[in-house]
């Protein structure tokens, strides 16, 4: 039987009970606390057996006293049901080996970019950074070995310089987003717009530099 491609919803995965993880720019993101790099290396080894027992297999970073997990399903091109069930499994298994959820951790930095003509400039960049103009999956730049996101091409009207070209989108869990716009407005931050909220929230540094704290919720994919 074919696996299931359906993409799981932002809107269907926050209904789900999935405390440990966050969903992502198309993934599930979890971070666990593991105390020393012997539990660490023994959850991962784990988390492989049950990835090789379920023939589908996340993304796993091991660190001293820590293990980041990512998942999706590479043939989707999002979250599917596939990964809602590895999930569960990786978070009985973190919980068996004594690690602790840090889902307010939980982060991603996205380098997005203003873009007029798509086409060429997605393959400048995926030259630049890959070495290959091919590497461009609609409007993302790409890795080609992990599929990845590299940059993301926003399109948008042309207009006179100078404007604003990159900017940096950061992910996080939905109930870690207001703690951070706070940290960064008493950092000196201004709020530019909150008019999009909770999806995204607009800041700009002292000098006009933006950052979007984004988060899943209120949005259709």
């Amino acid at each position: 039987m074919a696996p299931d491609t359906t993409p799981v919803t932002p809107t269907a995965f926050l209904a789900l009970d999935l405390p440990d993880w966050v969903l992502m720019d198309r993934r599930l993101y979890a971070q666990y606390d593991t105390g020393d790099f012997a539990t660490g290396l023994e959850l991962v080894a784990a988390i492989g057996a049950a990835a090789e027992e379920a023939n589908h297999h996340p993304d796993v970073t091991l660190r001293y006293g820590r293990v980041d997990v990512a998942t999706r399903s590479h043939d989707a091109g999002n979250v599917t049901q596939r990964d809602l069930d590895l999930a569960r499994t990786i978070s009985d298994l973190a919980a068996s080996h004594g690690a602790t959820s840090q889902r307010d951790q939980v982060r991603l930095a996205e380098l997005a970019l203003d873009v007029v003509d798509l086409p060429a400039v997605g393959r400048f960049w995926s030259a630049a950074f890959t070495g290959s103009p091919d590497h461009v999956d609609d409007d993302d730049v790409v890795d080609p070995d992990t599929q990845e996101l590299i940059l993301w091409m926003q399109q948008t009207d042309a207009h006179e310089e100078p404007r604003q070209r990159f900017h940096v989108d950061l992910w996080l869990a939905p109930d870690a987003a207001d703690a951070r716009i706070a940290a960064i407005l008493a950092a000196g931050g201004v709020l530019v717009s909150d008019t999009e909220a909770p999806s995204f929230t607009v800041l700009a540094d002292p000098e006009g530099n933006k950052v979007c704290i984004c988060t899943c919720q209120e949005r259709e994919a």
